[in-house]
């Protein structure tokens, strides 16, 4: 990937982002607790049959513009990660059972978001720190932003 920047000219900095949805079913069950534990955290969200919810996801770069084109970012390209890391993945799936990654983490919004933020930056090839944040909507009032960020 290429971070599109002219030369001589003073680096412009945006953010671009780009809302996806997508329909996924899933159970909030933690593989670390006890069934009895489960039940008690997550209430109907542990039923045993799961849910679904319509996600949407806000997914951001940030860097600088290239004085050429006027583009941080080719759409297209963003269409194409996204499709790849979210839509492939996620979309019309039961995200515990279809998802391997989601057999040893709960399948919360925070840990879809942390998963959706790692398949980006494998499809993206990412190594120019232009993936800037992953805001997640599990419903209209509840959604949570990513932004790689590890433990210290």
């Amino acid at each position: 990937m290429k971070i599109l920047q002219g030369e001589g000219t003073p680096r412009r900095i945006a953010e671009v982002t780009r809302i996806q949805q997508f329909c996924s079913a899933h159970r909030l069950h933690s593989p670390h607790l006890t069934d009895k534990q489960n039940e008690i955290l997550f209430g109907k969200c542990n039923h045993r049959h799961g849910h679904g919810h319509n996600y949407k996801v806000e997914v951001t770069l940030r860097g600088p513009i290239d004085h050429k084109t006027g583009l941080l970012v080719n759409d297209s390209d963003l269409h194409g990660w996204i499709q790849g890391a979210v839509m492939d993945p996620l979309d019309r799936k039961n995200i515990d059972t279809d998802v391997d990654w989601f057999k040893s983490n709960c399948s919360t919004v925070e840990n879809i978001a942390i998963y959706i933020w790692g398949q980006l930056k494998a499809v993206m090839r990412d190594d120019s720190g232009l993936l800037s944040a992953v805001k997640l909507w599990e419903t209209d009032d509840h959604f949570t932003v990513y932004r790689g960020e590890e433990p210290q």
